[in-house]
């Protein structure tokens, strides 16, 4: 039995025409047989390179045909190009090929049409069986360690969906082997790989999900400016990478302990392409709020929501409490699971809120408490797994995301605002009712960030704080009174601030 192999571009006349003969042959002869290969036009020289190389043929063009030499093994014999398998057609079996050029270019174009189909539909099967690729940088980050065994329980992505580690760092390799052994460790059946990239330029290849953690360095940094300019070579090339390297759909989502906005506003920058699917976590300044409220209520954190925290995650921010309600709270008014009661309601102490909570929401980010490993891992796969399955209904997220002048926050800064997460991606909650913020609550949110991006790009050489007027021990003395229930939280990420 003879077996012919014809390959060629994919909008190849003169393939078309070979193909359409050998069509006929296989159908009229019983001991024909042929396979095709189309490749597009734009890889069918290399493609035709590495074939030739492997088998130590010599040819040129398109198409290409050998023959395979099924009852004796061993590799294929080259027969050659369209010329000479019109000659072996009419040698062996006498029969020729009468296309004209004309049906020939229209079959080459239905061709090329059927092999883009073809490819898009492998494509998409591909994506469909292939493992989830979610790439860590900085991943000697002590979230790191802390991180990968919530997103490889099934609870971030789904119990269904397979996925696939590459810890990014350019240092500390030992460090990143012993998670590496310990992640195996973990057998996990949705883990189908684990892998450690050192090359950077080989970053964020095919990547679903990347996680940016802050860069672990030993370099001195000797001045605030310094710090902030320092951000942008790295989030250049990251944004650089992330458009080249990473699927379309990729998700990018930043924490860290220092400059989480201006992080998260460079790689928008410099992915402009993606930047609706660059966020920044908020969940962890949230979630201690919570848990100082908790505490002076004598309840669980869990049961306090829609907390919203306003501006600079990781530095000047404003946590809103006059959204905030309280579930399953003991007490002498008892409801249903469903029934909540307003925080502000049940804590009669305004100078606690007003001044110890401020204080002790200023200690706890001055420390950098909620971004460490435990605190911050959970934020960034909480948040993420409302990326992917939507947020609790009716329930209101921060997030540090791009404004487009919602509530009178200018465009272009990443601001922490309040979000819902649906249908694989968020949106922000515009229609609250009572969440207006003061001219001068807004001066101070914004200026600090705004000064960050122009030092951090070098259009300003000094970074000067924002200075208020009133000092901090007075501060719940001077605002107006619908401003009372906002909680001041500076940490400001090194910077020295009067309240």
């Amino acid at each position: 039995m003879a077996k012919f192999v014809l390959a060629g571009k994919a909008d190849c006349p003169y393939y078309a025409k070979v193909e359409l003969l050998a069509d006929y042959l296989q159908q009229n002869l019983p001991d024909f047989r042929i396979h095709k290969i189309t490749q597009h036009p734009e890889v069918w020289e290399e493609w035709l390179k590495d074939v030739c190389e492997k088998n130590k043929w010599s040819h040129k063009k398109s198409p290409i045909i050998w023959r395979e030499l099924l009852d004796r093994g061993g590799k294929g014999t080259l027969l050659g190009g369209y010329n000479e398998f019109l000659e072996h057609a009419q040698l062996y079996y006498g029969i020729t090929s009468s296309m004209t050029t004309e049906l020939m270019l229209t079959v080459a174009k239905e061709n090329l049409e059927s092999h883009m189909e073809k490819s898009l539909k492998e494509e998409s099967l591909k994506e469909l069986t292939s493992p989830l690729q979610v790439w860590i940088t900085s991943a000697s980050a002590p979230a790191c360690y802390n991180l990968i065994p919530v997103l490889t329980s099934g609870e971030v992505f789904g119990i269904h969906t397979e996925i696939s580690i590459i810890l990014l760092d350019s240092k500390h390799e030992n460090h990143l082997s012993t998670i590496l052994l310990e992640t195996q460790d973990l057998v996990s059946p949705l883990l189908q790989s684990i892998t450690i990239c050192t090359e950077v330029e080989k970053a964020f290849d095919r990547a679903h999900v990347v996680i940016i953690l802050d860069d672990v360095t030993d370099q001195e940094v000797f001045s605030l400016e310094d710090c902030m300019r320092s951000k942008v070579p790295l989030c250049r090339l990251y944004g650089y990478l992330i458009e080249k390297n990473a699927h379309e759909s990729v998700r990018v989502i930043v924490g860290g302990k220092t400059f989480v906005n201006l992080k998260t506003a460079l790689l928008i920058r410099y992915a402009p392409s993606i930047a609706h699917n660059i966020i920044a976590v908020a969940l962890g300044v949230e979630g201690q709020a919570k848990a100082v409220l908790a505490r002076k209520l004598k309840t669980v954190p869990a049961g306090i929501k829609d907390v919203i925290i306003w501006g600079n995650i990781s530095g000047n921010n404003y946590v809103d409490l006059r959204k905030a309600k309280i579930y399953r709270y003991e007490s002498a008014i008892w409801g249903p699971p469903y029934y909540s009661r307003p925080v502000l309601s049940l804590i009669f102490d305004r100078e606690w809120i007003n001044k110890d909570f401020v204080k002790i929401l200023k200690s706890l980010s001055a420390s950098g408490r909620q971004f460490r490993g435990i605190l911050a891992a959970h934020s960034i796969a909480t948040t993420l797994k409302y990326w992917y399955h939507g947020s609790p209904p009716g329930e209101i997220v921060s997030l540090g995301v791009l404004s487009e002048g919602q509530f009178g926050i200018p465009e272009g800064l990443v601001f922490s605002m309040p979000v819902k997460f649906e249908n694989g991606s968020w949106v922000v909650l515009t229609d609250l009712e009572d969440i207006e913020l003061s001219e001068q609550m807004m001066i101070r949110m914004t200026s600090d960030l705004i000064q960050e991006k122009l030092v951090a790009l070098g259009d300003v050489l000094y970074y000067e704080p924002y200075q208020s007027e009133y000092k901090y021990n007075i501060y719940a003395d001077l605002v107006q009174d619908e401003e009372k229930d906002l909680a001041l939280s500076n940490n400001s990420e090194g910077k020295t601030m009067e309240q």
